[in-house]
């Protein structure tokens, strides 16, 4: 490439059209730059933040995911308990997907749980047993609509009388 135009170097040709000198914005910049780093506000400190608390929504979560793992494994140990089990193990699978949305997490998949029936030994024990896990889940969930903000506690509290039917299912 060959350059045919005269460099000029004089401060004439340094201003812009509304008459700021390029020089001038530099050593502003430059001024500005030494100042944050001598005061130590952190403009260039890369320090991670601490992380967001967990979401209040997250044990019920947690619930559904592992009422549905037993659920589901109830019914493989019964299967003439599954037309019963089954359904109330998607309810909590579509809680599970609904409570992940609200929370913007990511969608939890079907967890295979330990089989809660074969500790039991018997189709009654284990029906007693996932009696008791959805007694103490309804009772959490009964206590986060409770304290649920009001854009939050619909969903809340449809799992809450979600989690009571189950347990009349259940009987």
């Amino acid at each position: 490439m060959v350059l045919t135009d005269l460099v000029h170097g004089g401060d004439e040709k340094d201003e812009t059209p509304n008459g700021v000198r390029r020089r001038a914005v530099l050593a502003l910049g430059a001024v500005v730059l030494a100042g944050a780093g001598a005061s130590g506000c952190g403009l260039l400190d890369h320090e991670p933040a601490e992380p967001p608390p967990p979401d209040p929504l997250q044990p019920l979560a947690d619930d559904a995911v592992r009422l549905a793992g037993l659920h589901r494994a109830a019914a493989s140990d019964f299967p003439e308990r599954a037309a019963v089990l089954t359904p109330i193990a998607e309810a909590h699978d579509a809680h599970a997907k609904e409570l992940a949305r609200v929370m913007a997490t990511a969608a939890p998949s079907p967890a295979a749980s330990a089989s809660a029936s074969a500790a039991a030994g018997s189709v009654e024990d284990a029906v007693e047993a996932l009696r008791v896990a959805e007694k103490a889940a309804y009772e959490s969930a009964v206590q986060a609509c409770l304290k649920a903000p009001n854009h939050r506690a619909a969903l809340v509290g449809s799992i809450a009388a979600a989690r009571a039917t189950h347990l009349e299912a259940l009987k």
